[in-house]
């Protein structure tokens, strides 16, 4: 068996890099090493090892920005799996975490505008699941003025601005706005094209396919949906090809999407998930 990668940025490009299907993770050294070990074993579905390490780091670092980033995590596993209301404590717990703590520097007051922004954006994808979609226009509104607040610069907090992007297609999405979604989705596949993370760039590409559902053709979304499909396989992305699959067969894109989403599903629930209402 091939030995993990040991050298210290391994786990970072396995949670927000160009190798998210790496398996097996080495160990984590330290807590910041055990939350992006965490983030790589939720992006690969994962679940029961992802919240193994969330539990340990939660009892290592109880207050400032990683506890916030631990309660985002956590928060973001369940969301995956339909258990919205869950996470919405956990997210808003990891936005009280990250209000509470104190900035000793540059670097600090950065790190607490990315815990705001993530526990921010969480908590608006939370409500928008449960169908409150004017709670989630408002907390998406919190976010961007937290980003403008923060600064100009364009390439600073990238994760944040992809997931603020995110979020607002799914938003337009829930309320049939086709063309703010669209618009969303590109700039999100613009800025993930920009950044380091592959998870982000299948993410976006698949928020880009559910936002051409709309389109008269249905040429791009389906061609979309089987190339996320595709490339998820390739990483080892099981959460994100179950969604792309469910897409696919949705709009008729691919013989046997119905088997891939099943597939998906099961080794989901084998790797501990547990999905709120029983998959199609």
């Amino acid at each position: 068996m091939r030995l993990p990668d040991l050298s210290p940025d391994v786990l970072g490009a396995a949670a927000f890099g160009d190798r998210p299907g790496m398996h097996p993770l080495p160990a984590a050294s330290d807590p910041e090493q055990r939350w992006l070990r965490a983030v790589a074993l939720g992006g690969q579905g994962f679940y029961s090892g992802a919240r193994a390490e969330l539990t340990r780091l939660q009892r290592e670092v109880t207050e400032g920005p990683l506890a916030s980033f631990a309660a985002s995590t956590e928060a973001s596993l369940l969301r995956q799996l339909g258990w919205h209301r869950q996470a919405a404590v956990h997210d808003g717990r990891a936005f009280a975490l990250a209000r509470s703590a104190a900035s000793r520097s540059a670097e600090d007051a950065a790190r607490l505008v990315e815990a705001q922004c993530d526990a921010l954006t969480g908590l608006a994808a939370d409500a928008l699941g449960c169908g409150r979609l004017g709670l989630s226009r408002r907390l998406l509104a919190q976010c961007a003025e937290r980003l403008l607040v923060a600064g100009t610069d364009d390439t600073a907090f990238w994760r944040q601005r992809i997931r603020l992007h995110w979020v607002t297609a799914e938003t337009a999405l829930a309320s049939g706005d086709f063309a703010t979604a669209k618009d969303h989705a590109a700039q999100a596949s613009v800025r993930a094209d920009r950044g380091p993370s592959v998870r982000h760039r299948v993410k976006s590409d698949l928020l880009r396919a559910a936002s051409s559902t709309g389109d008269a053709d249905l040429g791009q979304a389906r061609a979309l949906a089987v190339d996320v499909s595709q490339r998820c396989a390739e990483h080892g992305l099981v959460p994100l090809r179950w969604a792309a699959a469910m897409l696919a067969n949705g709009i008729g894109a691919e013989t046997g999407a119905d088997r891939v989403r099943d597939e998906c599903a099961r080794i989901v629930i084998s790797r501990g998930g547990r999905f709120a209402t029983t998959p199609k």
